[in-house]
């Protein structure tokens, strides 16, 4: 029996969530159409920008080693976060919750440097507030409007970039510079906030991917890729994210017909280190609350464990954020599309880890492992 044929036969949500075009592909041209249907396909630029509304912005600092990316909406959206890690550093997480008041951002940051770069929010919402933009309306004479800023961080303090900053830190001033460099496209791998990032024993990195559902809507992953687990499968450079690859975005490599331990992890840092966290965001312009955006971001974390092992551990601070646009409504019954949503959410984020390190390249000054060093088997 074929996949199609064991869609057929999944009931109500095989036909209505799973039908042709749920994941993407842009398939040979001796491809039978509906073959190609059921593979989908990724938006024009297999970005997260790829979803109406969204821009992003990355900067970085060679000398420390580090770097802050920003995710612009383009008006105060709904949003969302889920945390696994058992370490994770965030700002403004508590007012996401679908129970509080606010539960929308205007932006989100991602960023280096573990405490130290939650200020790259404080660059980023001073801006926006200059702006006018933010929570509260329109800024009037001595009232100004509440830019929301969630963020993340992750470590990278101990990779040999220079942290003898004292008492002024880069990040406040990284996360202005991230904002002024929004716009549609933005560099894959050592760039933004996965400048310093390893992952497992490989040199990690910015990672981004988006897919197009078979009912129109669009959905984007955007990560920085800085876990104690492996990307790739024990002794060699297959992506434990093959399965979810469209095209050749990670390498194009023929999936391995392997089987592993469960203690076989490959090019992890070791069970002791504490340098890590995969900290994320996932977008869409489908237009959902605040509770769907959470159960989108929730199902989103799958595809953390999809493409790095071990995950979600003590020594790692996972955290996957959600926003919404609001330019679709849709299609089908709400549940059923917040189903699609985290679904096809789940392997795109495992796509975009897997692009991440598959972009990666040493900083200047550094001796890192990359995936592209590792033996071809």
């Amino acid at each position: 029996m074929n996949r199609r044929d064991l869609l057929k036969g999944s009931g109500m949500l095989g036909a209505a969530a799973l039908a042709p075009g749920a994941v993407a592909q842009a398939a040979p041209t001796k491809t039978p159409p509906a073959a190609t249907a059921m593979l989908g396909r990724t938006g024009p630029r297999n970005l997260i920008t790829d979803v109406a509304g969204i821009t992003v912005g990355c900067a970085q600092d060679a000398d420390v080693r580090t770097g802050a990316t920003v995710i612009l909406a383009d008006k105060l959206s709904t949003a969302a976060i889920d945390v696994r890690g058992g370490g994770p550093g965030t700002r403004e997480s508590d007012a996401l919750d679908g129970y509080n008041l606010v539960h929308a951002a205007n932006a989100i940051v991602l960023s280096g440097g573990s405490s130290w770069g939650l200020a790259t929010a404080d660059g980023v919402a001073a801006h926006l507030g200059a702006r006018g933009i933010g929570y509260g309306g329109m800024a009037h004479a001595g009232v100004p409007v509440s830019p929301i800023v969630p963020a993340a961080i992750l470590y990278d303090l101990a990779n040999g970039g220079n942290k003898n900053w004292g008492a002024e830190p880069p990040y406040r001033e990284l996360g202005a510079q991230a904002l002024a460099a929004v716009g549609e496209t933005f560099a894959l791998g050592t760039s933004g906030a996965g400048y310093g990032a390893m992952a497992g024993g490989l040199k990690g990195g910015l990672g981004s991917a988006s897919c197009v559902a078979s009912d129109g809507f669009t959905v984007g992953a955007i990560v920085a890729v800085n876990s104690m687990g492996s990307t790739v499968l024990p002794g060699t450079r297959q992506f434990w994210a093959a399965p979810f690859e469209i095209g050749n975005e990670f390498g194009g490599l023929t999936p391995l017909p392997m089987r592993v331990g469960p203690e076989e992890w490959g090019h992890t840092k070791g069970a002791a280190a504490r340098e890590n966290t995969t900290i994320a965001c996932i977008a869409t312009d489908l237009d959902l609350t605040a509770d769907e955006m959470k159960r989108v971001a929730i199902m989103a974390q799958d595809g953390l464990a999809r493409a790095i092992r071990p995950v979600h551990t003590p020594f790692d601070g996972d955290v996957v954020f959600a926003i919404c646009t609001g330019r679709i409504q849709p299609r089908e019954p709400r549940t059923i599309a917040v189903l699609k949503a985290g679904a096809i959410a789940a392997d795109t984020l495992a796509r975009a880890i897997a692009r991440g390190v598959f972009a990666a390249t040493p900083p200047p000054g550094s001796k890192v492992l990359t995936w592209s060093m590792l033996p071809a088997r």
